[in-house]
């Protein structure tokens, strides 16, 4: 049985910072990629940030160069920096991974942590 679990969201005010994590558990054998998401109120979800096995990483144009995607492999997490914060990056944020487990490779979420930006 593999899960994810993340940590991390909260209340923080326009220019501030918040750091989510993350965890994948379970009998897992490899993790490709590992993604954040994110889906305001009304909207769609939508990719933040990825991160290939090798390292590769990929974002969304309304994060670039405010928040940073990260991973560590032996522990299998990911995390997602997040600075200057602004209201419009209020949402659910989600994280999304390639894990092979003895179910073989499957797509896992995990149940989202909230994030709101509000002063």
């Amino acid at each position: 049985q593999v899960q994810l679990v993340e940590s991390g969201g909260g209340l923080v005010q326009p220019g501030g910072s918040l750091r989510l994590s993350c965890a994948a558990s379970g009998s897992i054998f490899s993790i490709g990629a590992m993604s954040w998401y994110r889906q305001a109120p009304g909207k769609h979800r939508d990719l933040v940030a990825t991160m290939s096995s090798s390292g590769i990483t990929n974002y969304a144009d309304s994060v670039k160069g405010r928040f940073t995607i990260s991973r560590d492999n032996a522990k299998n997490t990911v995390y997602l920096q997040m600075n200057s914060l602004k209201p419009e990056d209020t949402a659910v944020y989600s994280c999304n991974a390639d894990i092979w487990s003895s179910a073989g490779w499957s797509d896992y979420w995990g149940q989202g942590t909230q994030v709101i930006v509000s002063s």
